[in-house]
């Protein structure tokens, strides 16, 4: 994915991330990836893959409501559009 850096300004002063933190994106201490695999474990069943959840949805769930309430209709939906460039654009020469 990519990123194209605009001048569009969104207001997020109704938004409390007092709960965010660093350790709130930490990973689980206990999953380690890596490491030498015997037989065993090849053929093992793999775990089931955890998402994210559902406290952290749910907290997403209201900063996201109360930044999105701030929002024009017609911010709304350029923030959704989908970006792509044809023959001849360039990102850099791109002013939004």
């Amino acid at each position: 994915r990519f990123c194209i850096a605009t001048s569009t300004k969104v207001d997020l002063d109704a938004a409390k991330f007092s709960s965010v933190t660093d350790a709130y994106f930490a990973r689980d201490a206990g999953k380690k990836k890596g490491g030498k695999k015997d037989e065993s474990a090849f053929f093992a069943k793999e775990a089931e893959k955890q998402g994210v959840s559902d406290e952290k949805k749910a907290g997403q769930k209201s900063m996201d409501e109360s930044i999105v309430k701030g929002l024009s209709a017609d911010m709304k939906s350029y923030l959704k559009a989908r970006f792509s460039l044809s023959a001849k654009m360039y990102p850099h020469e791109l002013k939004f």
